[in-house]
């Protein structure tokens, strides 16, 4: 496999695959800056480097082995990259919000997208939230979920800060579409304070469900998911216990007219392993974890196959 961008992403991906990957084998380090850090290190640890972009790495002699791209660069560099790597039959493995491809949550749907050329990881804050509005929403329907990101400032670099408008854009779709719930709605705080704050994520979701047995499931099932989630991102967990709230006031204009009689309110935090990345940089560590799960399941997936 390969990963194009040099970056924060990228080179823990690379760093994780080293160390981590069971089926991977890093097989090029994708930039288009000769002098970034990410090639140096990547030269460092004996991997092939381009700083050519992708048609760089499509001209390397061992191209033709490579079955999977990670790309780690913006939601308009992808698409480009996307178009130049589509004859080549390579997988992709999306780290942009560009979403060109399904969107996929380890712990909600990874095996139902196995098959797709482009695979989209959503975003940092998605990759947070939508296991948790999956976990409610399969106990009782959810009418409206709402996240709220928290993030170092400090961990955002300029992919991260260029693409806030597709963050919000796209985390909100998934939260439907993966998440199952009626409205979403998605929001990002880049946090200023020094020493960095570790992520902190906030999923607020409106039910319609007054039984208290199911009030107990939903917590069971959120209870479920996180350690799910955990047996990939270890560094995730509930930061205090779900609260399950009557609403008060009027919340039809978020639920879009749909009843609503209780707010499930639960607040997470996110550790980053520190493989390439200090601890706080969880947003990025959650992004990565997530992509090196899913390509493993692919190739595991494609290796039984043939």
């Amino acid at each position: 496999m390969a990963v194009i961008g040099s970056g924060n992403i990228g080179t823990d991906l690379m760093v994780k695959v080293l160390t981590l990957g069971e089926r991977l084998e890093m097989a090029a380090m994708v930039g288009i800056d000769p002098a970034s850090d990410g090639l140096a290190k990547a030269r460092q640890l004996g991997v092939p480097t381009t700083s050519g972009g992708v048609e760089g790495l499509i001209a390397m002699p061992d191209f033709a082995g490579i079955r999977i791209v990670f790309d780690a660069t913006s939601a308009k560099a992808h698409e480009a990259n996307a178009r130049a790597l589509a004859p080549h039959g390579v997988r992709m493995v999306d780290l942009t919000p560009a979403a060109l491809g399904p969107f996929v949550v380890p712990a909600v749907n990874l095996e139902d997208h196995l098959d797709a050329p482009d695979i989209n990881m959503v975003t940092c804050g998605g990759q947070a939230t939508i296991p948790v509005v999956a976990a409610v929403a399969r106990v009782t329907p959810v009418r409206y979920a709402e996240i709220v990101a928290s993030i170092a400032s400090k961990s955002a670099g300029p992919g991260t800060r260029a693409n806030i408008d597709e963050f919000t854009a796209t985390t909100a779709r998934a939260i439907e579409v993966v998440g199952g719930a009626a409205r979403g709605k998605a929001i990002i705080v880049l946090n200023p304070a020094e020493p960095p704050l570790i992520m902190r994520d906030t999923v607020l979701c409106l039910i319609d469900d007054e039984d208290p047995s199911a009030h107990q499931r939903i917590r069971a099932s959120i209870g479920a998911m996180v350690d799910e989630v955990a047996a990939y991102v270890p560094g995730y967990r509930l930061k205090q216990q779900v609260q399950i709230t009557p609403v008060t006031g009027d919340v039809r204009t978020l639920t879009g007219g749909a009843p609503a009689t209780h707010q499930v309110s639960v607040f997470l935090e996110v550790e980053g392993a520190g493989h390439h990345l200090p601890a706080y940089a969880g947003n990025l560590d959650i992004m990565t974890s997530a992509a090196l799960r899913v390509a493993e399941h692919v190739e595991a997936t494609c290796s039984s196959r043939t």
